[in-house]
């Protein structure tokens, strides 16, 4: 009679082992839609956060088009960024403490309500829009955080070993196509009501330059982030608990057994003995095993778990950190970039919706051609040549591009034209924009890949998805560095040459040397961080496996473990 702990035992195997099948691709469809809405919610403000500066905070007092001041675009970009952080470090603790599958149409669900809440932001004047605005983002930005740890633990554990990396890249991939729908999804609202309601450019007519309802475009963006995700919530919630996370921390192996029956195509034939004794004998069992697992279960911060998992952790997030501090950071020079290459003129020149078509070509034009294809360009080859090749060339091609941009920006940019102020004249435009969209493509064919696969490979089953969502929350800790420290850091030490509204800073020259350093630091500690290519959860996590699984036994998956055939029957389905 086959026990619980060999068929526990076999389940395991069986995941490692799995063909590539349509549940597989139908899991990454499902897990990738929440990442496609988060790209797309956390990103398209940056295509309307002028056009909100123009609808709100239009002065005439100052004979330029209105802007957002320094605190309320901070508030309105980083509250999202806020709301991630605290949603990753929550929903990763719930995800172990709960299941993976109890918390996970949660995520998803607050996504959609607070997509749409944030389109209706209510208020009669420019405060209470803003401060409603503020408010859903922050629980968007929650819902948003929950999705990191949770769908790259879920889609790692339901992943055999030889594909796993491609598996779970491809659901951060999706991040990519939700950049560029939300830029192209802008470009269609601005042109529409471009068409409907054209409008002379600011220089021209400072007051019918924006029409009042261009007030409908940033809200129609932002509720329309709700439509991918409440396309597949049906199919989220009704997805089983993982087996890993059934089998390890619930310990209850004839269930993982059945819902792997399910979805892999594979029969386990369990047979049990009825009689009373058998029974209570079995229970007894089972009590003094969980009781004995225990005993080898550390916790997290333990002394245990700092001595197996210590500086994998601390690689994790100082890799995140770093990575995200430079990636959040690079509209520094966005701005410059863009207005060279004559892809977006003075705003006094444009009227407010043709503002937002050009900002949103600008960012569709630089997803499609670096962005997206970083991404996928990992999704191929992240299983054959790893996570810590792809992670450390990413991070040295990302610090070669900064320090080529840090002491060659000006020769690159060129100088404000005479005629037109600005505009810039000379330079070399065409390595200038590639030199950006270059450090872009490294982050995503490198580090801003990996920094969210490999925490998800290496810690036990029981903590896998608190140390995931640990190491995202470094990442944005990084990204709120990067995207307003970094902003207020970069401008001109001289006084009266900075943006309106902030104050002198260090420079852009001396910005992008210190992001080259952050780049530098993540080079360097992603020597803390193993490899995980080919190798199974249970191998990498350097874990005891459960004495209810394994009866107190060390069995890794190369172990030549014998399997009783009468009991594991598999079917293949080709």
């Amino acid at each position: 009679m086959p026990d619980q702990s060999a068929v526990g035992m076999e389940v395991l195997r069986t995941l490692d082992k799995a063909k590539t099948q349509g549940y597989h691709f139908k899991s990454i469809v499902i897990a990738g839609m929440g990442f496609f809405t988060d790209a797309y919610d956390l990103f398209s403000i940056s295509t309307v956060t002028r056009l909100l500066g123009r609808l709100y905070y239009y002065d005439p007092a100052l004979g330029k088009p209105g802007t957002l001041p320094p605190n309320v675009a901070a508030a309105v970009n980083g509250v999202a960024l806020v709301g991630t952080l605290i949603g990753q470090l929550f929903f990763g603790w719930a995800g172990d403490k709960f299941g993976r599958k109890k918390v996970y149409g949660i995520t998803l669900l607050l996504m959609i309500l607070t997509s749409v809440a944030s389109g209706l932001s209510l208020g009669s004047n420019a405060t209470s829009v803003m401060t409603t605005l503020c408010f859903f983002r922050f629980w968007l930005g929650f819902g948003i955080g929950g999705d990191y740890p949770l769908s790259a633990t879920i889609m790692s554990e339901y992943s055999n070993t030889k594909t796993r990396g491609a598996f779970v890249g491809a659901v951060f991939a999706m991040q990519g196509f939700g950049i560029l729908s939300g830029a192209s999804v802008a470009i269609i609202l601005s042109s529409a009501f471009n068409a409907a309601y054209h409008r002379p450019a600011f220089q021209v007519d400072h007051i019918r330059s924006t029409p009042p309802q261009a007030d409908y475009v940033w809200r129609l963006l932002f509720m329309f982030g709700a439509l991918p995700a409440a396309l597949t919530y049906y199919y989220r919630i009704r997805m089983p608990e993982t087996a890993r996370y059934t089998a390890l921390v619930e310990k209850n192996n004839e269930q993982a057994a059945r819902d792997m029956e399910k979805v892999l195509h594979v029969q386990f034939q369990t047979a049990h003995d009825d009689s009373s004794v058998a029974i209570g004998e079995q229970k007894h069992q089972a009590a003094k095993d969980r009781e004995a697992d225990k005993k080898v279960q550390y916790r997290l911060f333990s002394h245990e778990f700092i001595r197996r998992h210590g500086y994998q952790l601390l690689g994790c997030t100082v890799c995140w950190f770093t990575l995200d501090v430079a990636f959040y950071s690079q509209n520094l020079f966005q701005k410059d970039i863009f207005t060279a290459v004559g892809w977006i003129p003075a705003a006094s020149k444009m009227s407010a919706l043709e503002e937002v078509f050009k900002i949103s070509r600008a960012q569709a034009l630089i997803a499609l051609v670096s962005t997206v294809p970083g991404y996928w360009v990992t999704v191929a080859l992240i299983d054959r040549i790893g996570r810590w090749w792809i992670q450390l060339n990413g991070f040295f091609m990302m610090t070669f591009f900064m320090l080529i941009l840090t002491f060659d920006y000006y020769n690159l940019r060129g100088s404000p034209c005479p005629a037109d102020p600005s505009k810039y004249c000379g330079g070399n435009h065409l390595a200038f924009i590639s030199m950006y969209a270059l450090t872009f493509f490294f982050a995503n064919f490198g580090p801003n890949s990996t920094t969210f696969i490999v925490p998800a490979e290496l810690f036990p089953a029981r903590l896998r998805s608190t140390c995931h969502g640990i190491s995202a929350a470094a990442g944005k800790a990084g990204a709120i560095v990067g995207a307003f420290g970094f902003l207020y850091a970069s401008q001109s030490q001289y006084a009266g040459k900075q943006d309106h509204g902030y104050p002198t800073g260090i420079g852009i020259k001396k910005s992008l040397l210190l992001l080259a350093i952050c780049n530098a630091v993540g080079f360097f500690f992603t020597f803390f961080v193993p490899e995980t290519n080919g190798k199974s959860l249970e191998e990498l996590s350097v874990e005891e496996r459960s004495p209810y699984l394994t009866g107190g036994l060390v069995v890794l998956p190369e172990d030549n473990v014998s399997k009783d055939e009468s009991y594991i029957h598999t079917e293949t389905n080709q």
